[in-house]
């Protein structure tokens, strides 16, 4: 399947180093806004088409007639312009923002339900690491409320991250209750300025009425190792934590006429894969790796 990418900054740029190395999908174009950007020019020397000229540029492209499939790694307030323009083309688009205009998609977790989806929204690198964390835990006890904190290097955010911080957390919120299966959910991003820059650490919490801790440890630890399976670098830092909690702890007032239970406890690490982007940068590793993963099942389908 021959695809194209929106935007060559670090993300696209990142996903560009992906995508060439895949055998399921073909890059063939990558288009930005800034001429003069190092994505653009590491395309070019790769052979892709490419144009400043933003989406507009790209469907000018006479490449763009043989492209099955976009992904936009631009911002959430320039996706729904994207977005309307490849769908007007008969392309379909997945999103890397928090536009989350199409269907919550987390690989692990959703995939093959939005198979047919015209446009696939992947969340956000903290959705991406902690989502199938919920989902774990969820499937074998429910989740009163998951609360997420993606801790990532200051370095690795961007203009486009530090834009979407809003987005961010609200998106995640709604997608650790929609893809997670959490009643209650709460996002909090944390840049961290430390030097040398830290990997992304993600901490994930959820509260549960009760549960069987080994199936619930259990759980969590297969859907690391399909997590793992795209993503190499993430992996859990310490075993599952189980700690009793009584009803009059401050979080339960978010869950009304809750008395009590158990916090599952769950801290991540995620070290990316050093394709384009420092290896502290997970984060953005996260996603790129499940664009990919997502566009290669897409793939995998249409043929």
């Amino acid at each position: 399947m021959k695809v194209a990418i929106i935007g060559s900054g670090n993300i696209g740029t990142d996903l560009m180093f992906k995508a060439l190395l895949s055998k399921r999908v073909e890059v063939v174009a990558m288009a930005g806004i800034d001429p003069e950007s190092d994505g653009l020019a590491r395309a070019r020397r790769r052979g892709l088409a490419t144009t400043a000229g933003g989406v507009d540029g790209l469907v000018a492209l006479p490449e763009f007639a043989e492209v099955s499939l976009v992904l936009d790694a631009t911002s959430a307030g320039a996706h729904a312009y994207n977005s309307e323009t490849v769908l007007r083309h008969g392309k379909r688009i997945i999103d890397l923002t928090p536009a989350a205009i199409g269907p919550y998609v987390v690989p692990p977790v959703n995939l093959e339900a939005h198979l047919t989806a015209p446009n696939l929204n992947l969340v956000t690198c903290g959705g991406q690491a902690t989502i199938p964390i919920v989902a774990a835990v969820s499937a074998v006890a429910p989740v009163r409320y998951a609360e997420i904190v993606a801790s990532i290097a200051s370095k690795s955010a961007g203009p486009g991250t530090r834009a979407n911080i809003d987005e961010f957390t609200q998106t995640t919120s709604r997608a650790i209750e929609k893809v997670g299966g959490a009643e209650r959910g709460k996002a909090i991003i944390v840049l961290n300025p430390a030097e040398p820059p830290l990997i992304m650490r993600d901490t994930v919490y959820c509260l549960v009425d009760d549960c069987d801790e080994a199936a619930v440890a259990a759980s969590v630890e297969e859907m690391v190792a399909r997590v793992a399976a795209y993503v190499p670098g993430y992996r859990l830092k310490q075993r599952v934590q189980f700690t009793s909690v009584a009803g009059d702890e401050p979080v339960w007032t978010l869950v009304p006429g809750q008395k009590g239970g158990v916090r599952v406890s769950v801290f991540l690490e995620v070290e990316g894969a050093a394709h384009y982007l420092p290896a502290y940068a997970g984060n953005l590793d996260i996603m790129t790796a499940a664009a990919l993963r997502t566009a290669e099942r897409l793939a995998e389908v249409a043929a």
